[in-house]
C-alpha cells in the first residue's frame, strides 16, 4: 500500500513539472530570417531570381564595351544582367514587346520614334565614334579620299563594270545597314534599285565581325563603325579609305523600355552610363590596346 501511494505521488509530482514546460516546434525554434533593408532613397536590387535585360547593338558587344561595363554594374547594384547582342532593329522589335528592358542602338531617327510611340521612356545618348568605308589596300574602285556620298557613286559605277569590285552590306536592318541606305539616298539612290543592281552587291544579313570578315576574305568594300573594325584589325587585310563627312557620324543612345518591370533598376543603368566614372572609362576604352579610344563618351550632349 506504502509503496502505490508513493507511485502515485511520484507521477503527479513528473505531470506537474511536464506542464509547466514551454510548448516547442520547429517553427518556434529556428531563428527568423532578418528582413533585408535598404537606406532612406536607395533602390534594392532585383531579387535573385530576377535579371535585368538589355538588348545591345552588336558594335557595343563585339569590342568588348559591355564585357568591361557589365561586372561594375552587376558588382554596384547586386543585380544581373542578360546582354542580348543583335542589330539596332532586333533590338528595338525586342523594345516593342516588352522581352527587354533596356536598350543601347545607334539609329537617332529610329530610336526617337520607339520613344515617340509610346515604346520608350527617353533616348538618351552617352557615346559616339564612326563609320568608315573600308576595303583591299589596292583600291581597285578609287573611292580613297573621297565624300562618302561621291564614294558610294563611284562604287556602284565601277561594280557594274569591274570584275574586283565588291561591296559587302550587312542587310540585317541594324544601324549600320540604316546608316549605309541613308548615304545611298543622300547620293541620289533608291536602296532597292542599288541591292539588285548586279553580283557586285552581296547582303550578309549578319553582324559587323561576321560581315568584316566576310568583306576580307572577298577582298571587297563594306561599311564599318570604327570601334569594330579596330577591334577586328588585326586579322583584317582591309583599310579606311574614307573616313570623313558629317554622315559619318555614329551616336549610342541608352533607352528604358516603357513596360518593364523593373523601372527603378533600368534608370540605374541609364544613370551609370551617363556617370562621369563611366563616362571617363568609355573616353579611355581601347586605348591601351588600339592605342586611341574606340568611343567618345557625350552624355549631356544633343546628339
Amino acid at each position: 500500500m506504502k509503496r502505490i501511494l508513493i507511485f502515485l505521488i511520484s507521477a503527479v509530482m513528473l505531470l506537474s513539472l511536464v506542464s509547466m514546460l514551454p510548448a516547442c516546434s520547429d517553427e518556434e525554434t529556428s531563428s527568423p530570417t532578418p528582413a533585408a533593408t535598404t537606406s532612406p532613397g536607395e533602390v534594392p536590387p532585383l531579387p535573385k531570381t530576377s535579371r535585368l535585360k538589355v538588348a545591345t547593338t552588336t558594335s557595343l558587344y563585339d569590342t568588348g564595351l559591355w564585357g568591361y561595363l557589365e561586372p561594375m554594374f552587376e558588382d554596384k547594384y547586386g543585380v544581373e544582367l542578360d546582354v542580348l547582342y543583335a542589330g539596332t532593329g532586333k533590338a528595338l522589335e525586342w523594345g516593342i514587346r516588352g522581352d527587354v528592358d533596356v536598350i543601347t542602338v545607334h539609329s537617332r531617327s529610329r530610336e526617337e520614334q520607339f520613344v515617340a510611340d509610346g515604346y520608350g521612356v527617353e533616348r538618351v545618348p552617352f557615346a559616339y565614334n564612326y563609320f568608315l568605308i573600308i576595303g583591299p589596300e589596292a583600291d581597285p574602285a578609287g573611292i580613297s579620299g573621297m565624300s562618302p556620298e561621291d564614294a558610294f557613286t563611284q562604287l556602284i559605277a565601277e561594280g557594274e563594270s569591274i570584275p574586283d569590285v565588291k561591296f559587302v552590306s550587312r542587310g540585317d536592318d541594324s544601324g549600320t545597314h540604316g546608316k549605309e541606305k541613308a548615304i545611298w539616298a543622300s547620293a541620289g539612290y533608291e536602296y532597292e534599285d542599288v541591292r539588285t543592281s548586279g553580283g557586285w552587291y552581296v547582303e550578309t544579313g549578319s553582324g559587323m565581325g561576321p560581315t568584316l570578315v566576310m568583306a576580307n576574305e572577298m577582298r571587297a568594300y563594306t561599311l564599318s563603325d570604327i570601334g569594330t573594325f579596330l577591334a577586328y584589325q588585326g586579322d583584317l587585310e582591309l583599310v579606311p579609305l574614307v573616313d570623313e563627312g558629317d554622315i559619318l557620324l555614329n551616336v549610342y543612345s541608352v533607352i528604358v523600355v516603357a513596360s518593364t518591370k523593373y523601372p527603378d533598376m533600368a534608370n540605374n543603368l541609364v544613370e551609370f552610363l551617363t556617370s562621369d566614372e563611366i563616362q571617363d572609362l568609355i573616353g579611355r576604352y581601347g586605348v591601351d590596346e588600339f592605342g586611341r579610344p574606340l568611343f567618345t563618351p557625350c552624355a549631356g550632349q544633343d546628339m
